[in-house]
């Protein structure tokens, strides 16, 4: 196989940094060009990629800006684009829902149907969410009744669904990975391990949702790029398949939050406040693997010691801005 072309959407995330990275570092590509709505950040969030050789970034919405996004693929002709770019996090999308559907469904959508006309476009993979399986009592497999829980994890269910639907009627080249609560250096912090890592630096309280007791599974974004390669890389026989991409076991935030407490050496008590549940907080996401473990030879390799270690050093080595930045 030829070097290929990667386009990374919603390049300028955390998550997407890493797929860039991990592809610059495995894939030989011939390039890989990351794209989002703003310019990169600085470089505790952006580690410095936009020094890479081979890799570009680019600031253009795929909501308002469809038509420079698509001048600018044609100018790339991608052979695999990796979608990231979303409006995130279920908690928040109650208020002006309708926001959710205009980018994750309806944006993505008439992308993808102009994608189509092209001919260098081999594969486009969408990155999904667990949310879509709900609050599960076992691990929830690609079968699993469909029961989001909020207008995001909604939004994000349709756009599969139309994936799909385009695969099997119009031969769309495409597959959807669902990964679990993902995390790494460079993620913004108002996530729970940035977030406990900064309240630990700066002395502020940690507010813990419901006491932390919902579980969540959660998995280094180096897997997740490693999962997506490996799906790159196994030819038609994966196409048009949807893969849940995750670790074996939940924990539940509370663990987490104690895990990460230990490794940056504070006390959890002390760091720590209770609060009430968010709305529409489900009490545990769990994904069942097997297929993509079975099909395409992935497993989980960062363990919860080596990542957090990560996290802590990378606090540690951008401290002043970090704790200079806002969680919000």
């Amino acid at each position: 196989m030829s070097q290929r072309t990667y386009a990374v959407l919603g390049g300028g995330g955390s998550f997407g940094i890493h797929t860039a990275m991990f592809l610059l570092d495995h894939a030989n590509p011939k390039r890989v060009v990351g794209i989002g709505r703003n310019p990169l950040r600085s470089e505790p969030f952006s580690l410095g990629i936009e020094r890479r050789e081979r890799f570009e970034y680019r600031a253009l919405h795929v909501t308002h800006e469809l038509d420079l996004l698509l001048e600018y693929l044609d100018q790339v002709r991608p052979d695999v684009i990796i979608n990231y770019a979303a409006q995130g996090e279920g908690a928040v999308s109650w208020k002006h829902s309708w926001r959710f559907f205009e980018t994750n469904s309806m944006a993505l959508a008439r992308l993808t149907e102009e994608l189509m006309k092209r001919d260098y476009l081999d594969r486009f993979i969408q990155i999904g969410t667990s949310e879509m399986y709900g609050s599960v009592e076992h691990a929830a497999n690609e079968d699993e009744p469909i029961k989001p829980s909020s207008p995001y994890a909604a939004s994000k269910v349709a756009f599969d669904m139309y994936l799909q639907s385009m695969h099997r009627f119009k031969g769309l080249r495409m597959n959807v990975v669902r990964p679990s609560n993902c995390y790494c250096p460079g993620q913004l912090l108002h996530r729970i391990i940035p977030k406990t890592i900064w309240c630990a630096l700066t002395g502020n309280k940690l507010p813990l949702h419901g006491g932390g007791r919902a579980e969540k599974s959660y998995l280094h974004a180096r897997d997740l790029a490693d999962a997506l390669l490996k799906l790159v890389e196994s030819g038609d026989a994966t196409m048009g398949k949807i893969y849940n991409v995750g670790p074996d076991k939940p924990t539940s935030i509370r663990e987490v939050v104690e895990r990460t407490a230990k490794a940056i050496g504070v006390d959890f008590s002390s760091l720590c406040e209770m609060t009430d549940d968010r709305l529409g907080q489900d009490s545990r996401y769990w994904l069942d693997s097997t297929r993509a473990k079975n099909e395409l030879g992935w497993k989980q390799t960062t363990g919860w010691d080596e990542g957090l270690a990560e996290m802590v050093a990378w606090g540690q080595k951008y401290r002043d801005e970090i704790t200079s930045t806002s969680t919000d």
